[in-house]
C-alpha cells in the first residue's frame, strides 16, 4: 500500500520548528521511559481501513493500553487517505497534532527528515527482529527509528488456471527458467490472438521493473555523505533493465506507455495468462460488478532471474505508525503502538482480517490463498528513504524511462543515464 503525496517544503520547514520547539518531551519515545505524568488523553489518528477491517484489534489494543494507563483516555479518530497529509500538516503546523498517527510507508521520510516524529526504540516493540525489513527501512532515517511497522501489503504474480492447464502447465514455476519455458507454451497456444499475453507488464510499471534491478544487486539511488546519486546507469541495473525489455518484448502486449492502475480490468477479460500484482487486485479480477467472477486464480511469486529456485526481491508496500514529536504524551503514545503491534494484535489482523504482519515470525499464519504474497515479503525492496524522494515520483522519472525503452524512444543505457540525472538533480536539490 504505496501512499505518497507531496508535502510542500515550507510546510516541511515549518513542521521542523514547531517541533523541535514544542515538543512534550526530549530523546526518544519509548513504550519503557519515564514520562514526566500521565496525560489526560491521546489521539490516535488511524485510516478508515482499520474502521472498516479490524476494529475488534483497535479496541483490543486501547483495552490493554488503559489496564496500563487508567487515567488516559484514547481517542481514535479515523482518516482517509486522499486527504489525511493535508490535515496532518495543518495539525502539525497547529498547537493540538495527534499523538499517534498512521503514515504510509512512502510518506513517512519528509517527515523523519523535518524533525516531525520523535524517536523510537525498536526494543520496546514485539517482534523487532523479525520487523519485515522494507517496513522497518520505510519507518527509519539516518540510523533511527521513528515509525514502527504496522501492516504490509506485496505482490506476487496472479495467474488464470485455465489457461495455464489449456497450455499443459500444470503447477506454477519455481524458477526463472521454468517460467519463460512456461511463457513460451502460453504465447505458442493462445500466441495468435494480438492481444493475448502470456504475462502482462505495461511498460510504465516501475514497480514490477525495479523488482528486477534489486534482484541483479542494482538499486534506484544510493547516499554518500549528505549526496544522493542516481544508480541505474551501473551495470547490475542496467543488465537488468535489458533482460525486464526482453522478457516484456516477447511475453506482454500490454500498452508499452500504459501503466498498472486497470491491468487487474484487462486481466478479467480472459486474454491474460499472468500478471504481477497486489494482493487485493485477485478481488478486483474476481469482483462480480467490474470483473470476471468465473475465472479461477493462482498466485506464486515471482522467481529469481539470478538465483535459482528463489523469489525476486518485492516492493513491500503498507503502514507505519509514528508518535508526533509535539505530542504532549510521547511515552503513553507509545505505549499505545506498543499495544496494538502486540503479538496478539498482529496475530488478529492476520488471521481476522487477512493483511500481511509487520513481522516473519507471522507469515505462517497467512491463509493459503495469500501464501504467495507472503512468501514476497520476506524478500523486499523499498524506495531511497530520501526527502525529496516524492519528487521522483511526481515527475514520473522511471515511468518515463522505461516506456522510452520499450517504445524504441530511447536505449536501455541511455535512457537509465537520463532518468540517474533527474534523480540526482531532483534529490539533491
Amino acid at each position: 500500500m504505496e501512499r505518497m503525496k507531496l508535502v510542500p517544503v515550507a510546510v516541511v520547514a515549518a513542521m521542523a520548528l514547531a517541533a523541535c520547539g514544542s515538543s512534550g518531551g526530549s530523546g526518544a519515545a519509548t513504550s519503557s521511559s519515564a514520562a514526566p505524568a500521565e496525560p489526560t488523553s491521546i489521539t490516535v489518528w488511524l485510516q478508515t481501513d482499520a474502521q472498516q477491517g479490524w476494529p475488534e484489534a483497535v479496541a483490543a489494543a486501547t483495552t490493554a493500553f488503559t489496564a496500563k494507563h487508567p487515567k488516559t483516555t484514547v481517542k481514535v479518530q479515523y482518516q482517509t487517505w486522499p486527504d489525511h497529509l493535508t490535515k496532518l500538516d495543518a495539525a502539525l503546523a497547529g498547537s493540538t497534532p495527534p499523538d499517534v498517527v498512521e503514515l504510509g510507508n512512502t510518506e513517512t521520510t519528509k517527515y523523519m527528515a523535518a524533525g516531525a516524529l520523535a524517536e523510537l526504540k525498536a526494543s520496546t516493540f514485539d517482534n523487532s527482529s523479525t520487523w519485515l525489513k522494507a517496513l522497518q527501512d520505510a519507518g527509519s532515517y539516518d540510523g533511527t527509528l521513528y515509525a514502527v511497522p504496522y501492516y504490509a501489503g506485496s505482490r506476487a504474480v496472479i495467474y488464470n488456471k485455465a489457461l495455464y492447464a489449456g497450455a499443459g502447465i500444470t503447477t506454477p514455476p519455481t524458477s526463472f527458467a521454468e517460467l519463460t519455458a512456461d511463457a513460451d507454451k502460453l504465447m505458442a497456444k493462445y500466441g495468435s490472438d494480438k492481444s493475448f499475453s502470456a504475462f502482462y507488464v505495461p511498460g510504465k510499471y516501475w514497480y514490477q521493473a525495479m523488482s528486477w534491478v534489486y534482484d541483479n544487486g542494482g538499486q534506484i539511488a544510493t547516499k554518500d555523505g549528505d549526496t544522493w546519486k542516481g544508480t541505474l546507469s551501473e551495470q547490475p541495473a542496467v543488465d537488468a533493465i535489458t533482460a525486464w525489455k526482453d522478457f516484456v518484448t516477447k511475453y506482454s502486449r500490454a500498452d508499452v506507455l500504459g501503466d498498472e492502475a486497470k491491468q487487474d480490468a484487462v486481466f478479467a477479460q480472459g486474454k491474460v495468462a499472468a500478471l504481477y500484482g497486489n494482493g487485493w487486485e485477485r478481488g478486483a479480477i474476481l469482483d462480480p460488478k467490474t470483473g470476471n467472477p468465473k475465472l479461477k486464480l493462482g498466485s506464486y511469486p515471482m522467481p529469481s532471474r539470478v538465483n535459482g529456485g528463489g523469489e525476486m526481491p518485492a516492493f513491500l508496500g503498507g503502514s507505519n505508525l509514528a508518535v508526533t514529536a509535539k505530542s504532549k504524551g510521547q511515552a503513553a503514545a507509545a505505549d499505545w503502538i506498543a499495544a496494538y503491534t502486540s503479538t496478539p494484535s498482529s496475530t488478529a489482523l492476520v488471521t481476522k482480517a487477512g493483511v500481511l504482519p509487520n513481522t516473519t515470525s507471522l507469515l505462517n499464519l497467512v491463509k493459503p490463498a495469500d501464501k504467495a504474497f507472503a512468501d514476497a515479503a520476506k524478500n523486499s525492496w523499498f524506495v531511497p528513504t530520501a526527502p525529496n524522494w516524492a519528487n521522483i515520483e511526481k515527475a514520473n522519472i522511471l515511468p518515463q524511462a522505461l516506456s522510452d525503452i520499450l517504445s524504441g524512444k530511447s536505449s536501455v543505457a541511455d535512457a537509465l543515464k537520463a532518468a540517474d540525472d533527474q534523480i540526482t538533480q531532483q534529490l539533491n536539490s
